[in-house]
């Protein structure tokens, strides 16, 4: 015995649907993570620079939540993947 594992059949099949529709979704939501992302920091940024002093906690604070919510898309984007590709 080689150790070598080949799929066949209906398994074969369901990996290559699996993986196909994993990587699909996720990208598409490190996408939409990456934007969530982008457009909190940009908001944040004006929110303290146009509103200055006690605005710049509130625009810190936006962008925070851009950013935790990027990262969060992130994580179920790569586990989303992985489930995709019958990685445990």
């Amino acid at each position: 015995m080689t150790g070598i594992e080949h799929d066949t059949g209906a398994t074969k099949v369901a990996k290559g649907v699996t993986s196909t529709l994993g990587n699909t979704v996720g990208g598409l939501t490190n996408t939409v993570g990456g934007v969530v992302g982008a457009t909190g920091r940009g908001l944040g940024e004006t929110v303290g620079g146009a509103v200055g002093g006690p605005g710049k906690s509130v625009g810190k604070g936006i962008a925070d939540v851009g950013g935790g919510v990027e990262d969060g898309a992130g994580r179920v984007a790569q586990t989303t993947k992985d489930a995709g590709e019958w990685k445990a």
